[in-house]
């Protein structure tokens, strides 16, 4: 025993290791040479069983894949009924999110969530040009077009600073999940709030809504349950709330015109 020891001092803690986006599993040890943050509670601490992450695996690949047809399909909704199909604020959130940590991603290296993250965030920007396209006729005729643009330019602008203080407040491991949670219970109840705002179904589709009920049910799964994080746990089974209301709205209004 050396006399460091002897004093109770010990070697050093290493530091904590970086960790992925709320989509896809967190950075293995072997990868950056550094163990998994210790001191992170409520996430997991110990390596998972094999078992386990093969589990890991299966809900990180619904959950992209989910997510990965809710863009495809809103911009199909979108350009075909000549509107935009997704709402405005969670739109921007998700292209900052998307954007934010495609960089972080990438400044070291290529990675697969980081190119996950490109991807999306270039569908997020097919989005964009559908809104901007049709989304001035949804307002009120007093929105002209150098209001509108100046609207749109704080609006995105926003985004990028909430998800920039997410950052600096909570750092990567956390700011990811968090983020990411909180703006997908925004975006379940804006979806509500745009069948209300048009009457119906209009630039929706009950794929987007299934799809996007998927693809937050399982990270939710991953990160709530499996990783014992109580915060995004709860957040995910608010998002589930929000997500079967408005799929129930869709399969009603396919019911009505029969009636």
């Amino acid at each position: 025993m050396t006399d460091r020891q002897a004093r109770g001092g010990g070697d050093p803690a290493p530091p904590a290791a970086r960790t992925g986006s709320p989509h896809l599993l967190p950075a293995p040890a072997a990868r950056t040479g550094r163990p998994c943050p210790a001191a992170r509670a409520p996430f997991r601490t110990r390596p998972p069983a094999p078992r386990v992450r093969r589990v890991e695996l299966m809900l990180t690949l619904v959950s992209g894949l989910a997510w990965t047809v809710v863009y495809v399909e809103a911009i199909r909704v979108g350009l075909r009924d000549r509107t935009y199909a997704m709402p405005v604020a969670a739109l921007a959130l998700n292209l900052a999110w998307e954007t934010t940590y495609a960089v972080d991603e990438l400044r070291t290296g290529v990675s697969a969530q980081g190119v996950v993250n490109v991807v999306w965030a270039l569908a997020d920007l097919v989005i964009v040009y559908t809104y901007l396209r049709f989304g001035r006729a949804e307002l009120p005729g007093f929105v002209t077009r150098p209001l509108f643009a100046a609207w749109n330019v704080l609006l995105f602008a926003t985004a990028f600073a909430v998800q920039w203080l997410f950052l600096a407040q909570f750092g990567t491991h956390d700011a990811t999940r968090y983020s990411a949670f909180l703006q997908n219970l925004l975006m379940s109840g804006l979806f509500i709030a745009f069948f209300v705002a048009r009457r119906g179904p209009r630039g929706q589709s009950l794929l987007i809504a299934v799809a996007k009920w998927l693809g937050t049910l399982a990270p939710t799964v991953l990160f709530g349950v499996l990783e014992g994080s109580g915060f995004v746990l709860g957040l995910g089974v608010l998002c589930s709330v929000f997500d079967l209301v408005y799929i129930g709205l869709l399969l009603r209004s396919r019911e009505v015109p029969s009636r």
